[in-house]
């Protein structure tokens, strides 16, 4: 198996449930519904469908809802588009109309009193490039410095301007209590400015045990200014490089790529990269070089996972997509454990909290003793997360009795997740582990592994403890 996970997001073109069995099979690990297209009937059809081939499978699949977000767009033009050319004047006004070659209007009006002179107006993932030349009562003179088409509800971004607005909209609102109820593991939000935003999401979440984790997209300048907030709040982030390519100038998201993914790992939680690793799959078989080394490099920065989108949801070729994220993040690793690029360190968080501590110790014991593998008991996954972080040179079975903590654990760098019931001793745990490992071929007898637990397991206290096992054959 490879150490990174692959998430494939769900559309037209993968929604039926031999592709998503297919896409499963092919090496996909978590699978992504985006709120921005389709109906929430339609997504909570495709959940379920998840959901039994998953089960089917026998395969712990985890599911991001990611929600729209609060996505400035064009509002209703004339004929559904109309060019614009380099000099050409046009209005951005602060009442609905219908927009014509002179004038459009756009979905979120407050905009005309928070954008200032000479701030960039981008339409179409910025194919369209106006520049604000006067501010008036009703309206945004603008003139055209990049011509192209201004069509009906196309995204508008505004890199220069601080708008105030919260990152969640009504529809956004009424998504997570959706999500919430048909049991999401991870919900993502859209649009990310400041921490704020992710403690507001998190205050819509009811108080339970276990609730879908939060993942903040970084796609805005302003993100990036409060990234170390970002993701002290957050559970997961994701860099969501295409519309952070338009917010801020594109030669700078490689390098802004990796100082997020070290970040990441540093503080650790797990980082996603995302946005046209593969995009000519949409349309042709076989990648290109130049996304063959796109995706290698994510996985040499350390990014825990890697994010397939239209190339699964609308792309002619989902299925071969996947194959081809699967093969080259192999060979990446292949070439990481074979020492031809140092691994990046373990998280750089306090080593008095005890979990970080056993983490750590785990990582040399595997080292010292060349383990087959780490063995991690967990009730929230928080100690499997921080084993994950530890980049160790074996994979992580991680274990717990809830089926959810699994599915969450599924998305983390180089982890197994298994459910296996609580016992209350030691000793029927090992048994138990020893039979599970053999069983699904991840050990065999007599290999040395490092299991990682609480010396307490009934009830259940901090991972305080670890343990050098040699797996057996169970005794008849």
């Amino acid at each position: 198996m490879i150490r990174t996970k692959i998430v494939a997001t769900i559309g037209p073109a993968s929604d039926s449930a031999e592709v998503l069995d297919a896409l499963i099979a092919a090496g996909a690990d978590v699978l992504r519904l985006n709120l921005s297209h389709g109906t929430r009937e339609e997504h909570a059809r495709t959940f379920e469908r998840i959901r039994t081939v998953a089960a089917r499978r026998k395969a712990l699949v985890p599911i991001i809802v990611d929600l729209c977000g609060a996505k400035v767009r064009v509002g209703k033009v004339e004929g559904d588009a109309f060019p614009i050319g380099p000099g050409d004047r046009i209005d951005i006004l602060g009442e609905t109309v219908v927009g014509t070659a002179e004038r459009i209007s756009t979905n979120r009006p407050e905009l005309i009193h928070e954008v200032l002179v000479w701030h960039r107006v981008l339409i179409d993932d910025g194919i369209v490039r106006l520049r604000v030349q006067e501010v008036g009562g009703d309206r945004l003179r603008c003139v055209c410095e990049v011509g192209g088409r201004i069509g009906t509800h196309k995204g508008i971004n505004l890199p220069d301007s601080d708008l105030a607005m919260s990152a969640l909209t009504d529809k956004d609102r009424a998504d997570v209590a959706w999500a919430v109820e048909a049991g999401a593991d991870y919900i993502a939000l859209s649009f990310v400015r400041t921490a704020d935003d992710v403690d507001e999401l998190r205050n819509l979440l009811p108080r339970a045990k276990v609730l879908p984790r939060i993942v903040a997209k970084i796609e805005t300048p302003q993100a990036i200014d409060h990234i170390d907030d970002i993701i002290e709040s957050a559970d997961v982030v994701l860099v969501a490089r295409g519309d952070l390519g338009i917010e801020v100038e594109l030669a700078r998201v490689p390098i802004l790529q990796k100082e997020m993914t070290r970040k990441c790992q540093a503080a650790g939680k797990p980082v996603i990269v995302a946005t046209q690793m593969l995009q000519s799959m949409v349309t042709h078989p076989t990648a290109t070089r130049a996304e063959v080394s796109d995706v290698a490099n994510a996985v040499l920065d350390a990014a825990d996972a890697v994010m397939l989108s239209a190339e699964t949801s609308v792309g002619a070729y989902p299925i071969e997509a996947v194959r081809t994220m699967d093969r080259i993040a192999e060979e990446t690793e292949a070439y990481l454990v074979g020492g031809g690029v140092a691994c990046p360190g373990g998280p750089d968080v306090n080593l008095r909290w005890m979990t970080t501590a056993v983490a750590h110790s785990a990582d040399l014991l595997v080292q010292e003793l060349d383990a087959r593998l780490v063995v991690a008991w967990t009730e929230a996954g928080h100690t499997v997360r921080l084993l994950s972080k530890c980049r160790l040179a074996q994979p992580v079975v991680g274990l717990s009795p809830d089926e959810r903590i699994c599915r969450r654990i599924a998305l983390y760098y180089g982890v197994i997740p298994v459910c296996l019931p609580q016992r209350a001793e030691l000793l029927p745990m090992l048994r138990d582990i020893d039979a599970l490992l053999l069983e699904h071929k991840l050990a065999e007898s007599g290999d040395r592994i490092v299991v990682v637990a609480g010396a307490r397991l009934d009830p259940v206290g901090a991972t305080d403890a670890l343990l050098i096992h040699l797996v057996r054959e169970p005794i008849a």
